[in-house]
């Protein structure tokens, strides 16, 4: 199957460049976020299937994670994911085709309490036989004898039998199983699949700039009570070369969104059937910016057409 990786055109860091701090966020016209809600716990949500809650922010590793690291770079990473455990966030998604990401993750968490992290990888086999042997070497290279979510990344058979990830579930390898799509080709076959099946988690491209999983994918999940990790959620980071140069707007604090991240990342979170958002990236002020949406207030359905409503105006 086909891997799905983020695009570094028209990036967040590019975004920002030339300036740092508070001098970047006065350029584009954010404040940062009031003490009161940088100390507020990060939202949670419950995972359907089992009533378990997980924080609502997580940690993507596509692209940055994929080459080992040395020295600075090394640290750099090691911050990113100990600021995102430290402050209470513990999902960090993965996957076998993501080059080294799930090497490097083994390195980076070999020091961390295993109860704090939510640790999901994806295979890209759905055999039983080559499933199997995916997922044990993944396993060796994350340096973990069970992951909390398993998932088929990329489905594309609408006849796609999961009970393999149940066993290895019922074998204790794994404490969820899910399916994942970032390719509009294969929703029709992701759809049939999460109706018939019904897995524990569903991962789908969704965000401001992108919206068609809206349509069908959503609501199938919800229908099937499988928890919504959204990849993708900066959409390729499009969503911040649409708003270059443009405030936040006022109404926005409504939902306690004042800068640019809170604002797509809370938009996504107001949506019943999203449970947790998984933005990727190395930098730990970014971090802080995507960690800082899941506190607060989320927007309802009003607000959140209010939301689109302004973005397809740009």
């Amino acid at each position: 199957m086909r891997a799905s990786f983020p695009s570094k055109t028209s990036s967040r860091r590019d975004f920002m460049r030339g300036a740092t701090g508070a001098a970047v966020l006065c350029a584009v016209g954010e404040a940062r976020p009031v003490a009161a809600q940088a100390d507020s716990p990060v939202a949670t949500k419950a995972i359907p299937h089992s009533g378990e809650h997980i924080p609502v922010i997580g940690l993507g590793t596509a692209n940055d994670f994929m080459t080992r690291p040395k020295g600075a770079e090394r640290d750099k990473l090691k911050k990113v994911v100990d600021d995102l455990l430290s402050q209470g966030c513990k999902l960090i998604d993965t996957a076998s085709s993501y080059g080294e990401a799930e090497s490097v993750l083994g390195d980076l968490l070999s020091d961390q309490d295993r109860a704090k992290v939510f640790l999901a990888t994806k295979i890209e086999d759905g055999s039983r036989k080559g499933g199997l042997a995916e997922f044990r070497h993944s396993l060796k290279r994350l340096r973990y004898q069970q992951v909390d979510l398993l998932q088929l990344h990329n489905v594309e058979n609408p006849h796609q039998d999961l009970a393999p990830f149940r066993d290895w579930k019922g074998q204790g390898l794994c404490r969820f199983v899910g399916v994942t799509t970032t390719f509009k080709g294969a929703y029709d076959a992701a759809e049939a699949v999460i109706r018939r099946e019904k897995p524990d988690f569903f991962q789908v491209d969704y965000s401001l700039a992108d919206r068609t999983a809206e349509k069908r994918l959503l609501p199938a999940a919800h229908d099937a009570g499988a928890a919504v990790l959204t990849a993708l959620p900066y959409g390729h980071n499009s969503v911040f070369a649409a708003v270059r140069g443009k405030r936040v707007p006022d109404w926005a604090r409504e939902f306690d969104a004042t800068t640019w991240p809170e604002f797509f990342l809370k938009f996504l979170l107001g949506h019943e059937a999203v449970t947790a958002v998984i933005p990727g990236t190395t930098n730990p002020a970014h971090l802080a910016d995507n960690v800082s949406a899941g506190r607060g207030r989320f927007p309802d359905a009003r607000q959140r057409q209010a939301m689109i409503d302004f973005f397809t105006t740009l």
